[in-house]
């Protein structure tokens, strides 16, 4: 039992740890520069739509899951939001949340109505609107309205950010909804078995991620003001780099920790700020990025319990 918490409390450190490490790492390597005021303003501002996004991968890893379609589910919904923004901006927040709604219900269906893997159905569509986004912006950008920008102020980005995590962890932490997603990440059998419907828990999972998603476009919206061919591209990447760099479980179950998504995002940008702030070529970047990366696997994987991916 000792051991078992040693090696508990080891997982949940290392990752604080490692943050602190970077930014001590960095802040020394690039003479004190990525600390300073303005460089940290510029970093938080990097992570509002990141943190945003992460929370509704977060939700389907918890069950054991993967989506790889969160970037071009992002970049459909910031075209949705873009175009109404013109109209009215309520409307355009609502497009978002259910233009990404839509995606995620596609997700759910093939996943839990045909039984295909979460990581093919989600790949697939990937790809599938991926191109979407690329034939509705091969003339020009879509544009929001000029306005959109006036909300792109800390206190405003912040507080909101501050509001979805806070519901999320409540959500998470709080309600059946929370305990039967870690439930099925534990083991899908014995969730049936405890009397958890698996199948309406997993679509309403991925319908719910599509929201999230879609208000973080809005988020994108108003930073950049404007969806092109590659908006959200690699943003699924971005988002399970940072999930797993906190220590989150692949398999999910009881040991996912809602802090993998602050703290996962924060690591994964203060390493690829500092890299960039250095110098580094893209090429490189990616390689350190795949070392660091390829580590924080072999430390968080539970070989024990691992599972094959729903």
């Amino acid at each position: 039992m000792k051991e078992k918490f040693n090696d508990s409390a080891v997982r949940d450190f290392l990752p604080i740890g490692g943050l602190i490490f970077v930014v001590v790492l960095f802040g020394v390597l690039t003479g004190g520069r990525i600390v300073q005021p303005a460089n940290l303003k510029l970093l938080l501002s990097q992570t509002y739509m990141l943190v945003i996004a992460s929370m509704g991968v977060f939700f389907i890893m918890s069950m054991g899951c993967l989506d790889f379609s969160q970037g071009s589910m992002l970049g459909v919904a910031c075209i949705v939001v873009c175009y109404l923004s013109n109209i009215n901006m309520v409307l355009a927040v609502l497009g978002g949340m259910v233009a990404g709604a839509a995606i995620g219900a596609i997700n759910g269906f093939f996943h839990v109505k045909r039984k295909m893997p979460s990581f093919i159905v989600t790949n697939c569509n990937m790809y599938i609107f991926r191109g979407v986004v690329a034939y509705i912006t091969t003339a020009s950008p879509v544009y929001a309205i000029s306005t959109i920008s006036n909300l792109n102020t800390m206190p405003f980005m912040l507080s909101v950010t501050v509001i979805v995590l806070v519901v999320g962890f409540l959500i998470f932490h709080f309600t059946p909804f929370g305990a039967n997603l870690r439930a099925i990440g534990a083991g899908e059998k014995a969730a049936r078995f405890a009397g958890i419907d698996e199948q309406k828990t997993k679509f309403l999972v991925y319908v719910m991620a599509g929201v999230i998603t879609g208000f973080a476009a809005f988020i994108n919206a108003i930073k950049v003001g404007s969806v092109t061919s590659t908006g959200g591209n690699q943003l699924e990447t971005q988002i399970l780099i940072a999930l797993v760099l906190r220590g989150m479980p692949i398999s999910g179950g009881a040991k996912v920790r809602f802090t993998n998504i602050v703290i996962g995002v924060l690591l994964y940008k203060f390493l690829t700020t500092g890299l960039v702030m250095m110098g580094f070529t893209t090429a490189t970047q990616q390689l350190i990025q795949g070392i660091v990366f390829l580590i924080f696997v072999f430390l968080f994987s539970d070989r024990k319990s691992i599972q094959v991916i729903k």
